[in-house]
């Protein structure tokens, strides 16, 4: 398969010279942008890659006096332009980051602050009883940092005035600080959809590789705007790892209730984001189509573009303009990762002209093995392994499933303080076990099939991917989430059955008057399993009243559900 390149590679031995050549690159081009009030236009930020690199050279100049270099630095906070140059500067200068989730409490912050041995706190003003609990129980010699802090307390902007001056005196100090591109860098310790996390252990020339690995064949824009959470490696090294080697701008959103606002004033040309996101996005649009009765002229309409295309007339932006309008008019792609999204979603947007590049990673690859190519877009895939990357299935079935192996410089160095499960975690080979399921074409080209711990094995020895049905059944109208395991059964496990949970979509509901959600859900399962093989078959429907519990990526928290039966 013959590669069309629309980026030239760039390899970086670290983040500090990433940063460099950026600005070096790029220069006066906006970097960042943000607002301080999301309501007030004249407070927007515009932050350029000189201006940035001269923050990050201070405040890493700082962190270097205050010997942060080979220490483990703990950042709490949210998506922010503090957030983001405290990531740059700490490991522009060797120190260890360790991103955590500001929504978990206290308690779970200390422990985890704990078990990553932690000697240094940075975090939002916001959270600053949390903060504070974490530098209490940590007993730290030097007092937390704020990153945009309001009271008399030690704030990130007077640390940046002292590294100013440092840097001034002796900018060999930071140049010279020393890196080792392969030893531990980031440490992130997974929230999990099964359980307890793990501290995953990833180097800066696994993030930097990554990235470098698949930024050529993405047709990026030129603005994006930045929505995920940073603590996640999907968040922040696709964001800021990967847009830093493209020159692109990041807006950072002032949050999920002024995006729609966000779209239209930022115009961004293509986004990064999680399926709740497309799900959200498409069901709006959807519902206003229905609104107005016209959902029989956009499917003809959009039956008429697809063949028009074939044939090398592309109408879609003339035709579709109304859509595009609500991400802002320009977006021309999206990245869709963290969780699978379903083709039914992917097919309407590139309907309307937007591109969807469905991706696979995992935490411990930092986080990208597969990404569909903005040349090569393969259906009902993650398209491509990353060229750093080398993928096996392990003892594939008769149809080539079996479980996703990876082996390449973007795989982890193993868990913290955890050599049991780092062992279990690589084979003999040296290949990561990701612990999902798929299989792999001859042109490199991954399929996800499932989740190996969400996997059903049924008393006659066949294998159920729940993912599978799942996917069948979202598109239901009215399905909000579903989920689908194997229920134990109180009267033993020969009654055990496959369940189908549901969660509605509260708009659906109630625009169209149902009352009774599982009267109304059980046809379209009865029709499912009329179609389906037999052990395939949903045995139980399950109606929610609430959302599933579910973690700051948007993935629903499995292991929290209640899965038996009668």
């Amino acid at each position: 398969m013959k590669k069309q390149i629309l980026h030239e590679r760039h390899e970086f031995d670290s983040v500090r010279e990433l940063v460099e050549w950026a600005a070096d690159t790029y220069g006066a081009a906006p970097a960042i942008s943000y607002k301080n009030n999301p309501n007030k236009p004249e407070t927007r930020v515009s932050v350029s890659f000189f201006d940035l690199r001269d923050t990050v050279r201070a405040l890493a100049s700082e962190l270097l006096y205050m010997g942060c270099a080979g220490k483990k630095l703990a950042l709490i906070g949210k998506l922010s332009y503090e957030w983001a140059y405290t990531y740059y500067a700490a490991l522009s200068v060797g120190a260890i980051l360790v991103p955590l989730d500001r929504d978990w409490n206290a308690d779970d912050l200390v422990d985890t602050a704990k078990k990553a041995g932690v000697s240094y706190v940075f975090g939002d003003e916001g959270i600053a009883d949390k903060i504070s609990a974490v530098a209490d129980a940590l007993e730290l010699s030097e007092p937390p940092v704020y990153l945009c802090a309001k009271k008399e307390q030690r704030t990130l902007a007077a640390l940046i005035s002292d590294g100013e001056a440092r840097f001034k005196a002796s900018p060999a100090d930071y140049f010279n600080a020393e890196i080792d591109a392969d030893a531990l860098s980031l440490l992130v310790f997974t929230s999990g959809t099964t359980g307890k996390g793990k501290g995953v252990m990833l180097s800066q020339r696994a993030i930097l590789s990554d990235m470098s690995s698949v930024i050529p064949y993405i047709d990026f824009g030129h603005k994006t705007i930045a929505v995920l959470p940073p603590h996640h490696t999907y968040g922040s090294t696709v964001m800021f790892i990967g847009h830093m080697q493209i020159g692109c701008e990041i807006y950072i959103s002032c949050g999920l209730r002024y995006i729609q606002k966000e779209f239209k004033e930022e115009q961004p040309e293509h986004l990064i984001l999680v399926p709740l996101y497309l799900e959200t996005f498409y069901r709006k649009m959807n519902s206003k189509v229905k609104e107005t009765g016209k959902t029989e002229i956009l499917e003809k309409t959009i039956k008429i573009s697809n063949i028009a295309r074939r044939v090398g007339i592309d109408m879609r932006k003339k035709l579709f303009s109304s859509f595009a309008d609500v991400f802002g008019g320009k977006v021309k792609m999206i990245i869709s990762g963290g969780a699978p999204v379903s083709q039914e979603i992917v097919d309407f947007y590139d309907s309307i002209g937007i591109s969807t590049l469905n991706g696979y990673g995992i935490t411990e690859c930092a986080p990208i093995v597969a990404v569909n190519r903005s040349r090569n877009i393969v259906p009902g895939s993650v398209g491509n392994v990353i060229d750093i990357d080398t993928v096996k299935i392990d003892e594939p079935n008769e149809d080539g499933e079996g479980e996703i192996c990876v082996k390449g410089s973007n795989v982890m160095i193993g868990y913290y303080n955890d050599e049991e499960a780092t062992a279990e975690a690589f084979d003999s080979e040296g290949f990561f076990r990701t612990g999902d399921y798929g299989k792999l074409d001859e042109n490199g080209v991954l399929y996800i099939t499932g989740r190996k711990k969400n996997l059903i094995i049924l008393s006659n020895g066949k294998n159920v991917y729940p993912e599978e049905i799942e996917s069948e059944l979202s598109s239901i109208p009215g399905v909000g989430d579903v989920i689908v395991y194997e229920g134990k059964s109180v009267r033993g496990i020969d009654h055990n059955a496959i369940v189908a949970e549901i969660y509605p979509d509260p708009e659906f509901m109630e625009e169209n008057a149902i009352e009774d959600a599982y009267a109304y859900f059980k046809p379209f399962v009865d029709e499912y399993n009329k179609n389906c093989v037999a052990y395939k078959r949903v045995g139980v429907v399950k109606v929610r009243d609430e959302e599933f519990p579910k973690n700051t990526l948007r993935k629903i928290l499995r292991f929290k559900l209640d899965t038996s039966i009668e």
